[in-house]
């Protein structure tokens, strides 16, 4: 499933030294078209805000209704409205046996890819993959946090991006910030990439604009190292 011609050295150097990188190419093209159809057409998504239960993906006058009262709770602190597929509680329960993502869930916790991760980040300890599938429509978001989870062992946060055209002034960047709330850098969702940063680091996902013509597609985790 990871591209053959991939050179990871460069980008573990890079990971080492700043705490995060964008890998390009990351996925056979085959196998990122396949995830990306899945994605697109073949998904249950459910909407996801937080402090209230997964709903059905929101549209009409539930849209009209609930999008204004999250962006007023917004502004108040951390919150966040997007629509996801939770592919872990999904393949525990038996849903969706037809999906191609349980078989991405399986790979992702072989003992390969756990082998690959280990190298990749020098951190011997990584025994498990989380994931989900997450879809940003317009005027969906995820405001600032650090995903700091000691419980869960997180050490590193992916996101497998998997939008094929995506052009920066749709919004949807991933974004990370200093302590003091000021910009750092951004990573662009860019097609068949992987975006990984080391656990905890303030970032957010900004807000897609109303004229993005595809939603932001991705596939996105935790690697942890769980006793």
């Amino acid at each position: 499933m990871i591209s053959n011609e991939l050179d990871i050295a460069p980008y573990r150097s890079a990971l080492a030294r700043q705490g995060r990188v964008q890998v390009q190419g990351f996925l056979q093209p085959d196998a990122a078209l396949r995830l990306a159809d899945c994605l697109r057409r073949e998904v249950p998504w459910s909407t996801a805000e937080r402090g209230q239960p997964d709903s059905p993906p929101w549209t009409g006058e539930t849209l009209q209704h609930r999008m204004p009262a999250a962006y007023r709770t917004a502004a108040a602190g951390f919150h966040y409205v997007y629509d996801r597929y939770l592919m872990v509680e999904a393949m525990k329960a038996g849903r969706d046996p037809h999906l191609v993502l349980h078989a991405v869930l399986e790979f992702f916790n072989s003992a390969p890819f756990l082998d690959f991760i280990r190298d990749f980040t020098g951190d011997t300890q990584l025994n498990m993959v989380g994931a989900q599938a997450t879809r940003y429509l317009p005027g969906q978001f995820l405001r600032v946090h650090d995903d700091r989870h000691e419980e869960e062992g997180r050490r590193y946060a992916y996101v497998l991006n998997l939008s094929r055209h995506w052009e920066a002034d749709w919004g949807g960047l991933l974004h990370f910030v200093n302590e003091d709330g000021s910009p750092r850098d951004a990573f662009l969702p860019l097609w068949n990439s992987l975006s990984l940063f080391k656990v905890p680091a303030k970032h957010h996902v900004g807000l897609v604009a109303p004229w993005a013509r595809e939603p932001r597609l991705a596939i996105t985790g935790w690697w942890h190292a769980k006793g």
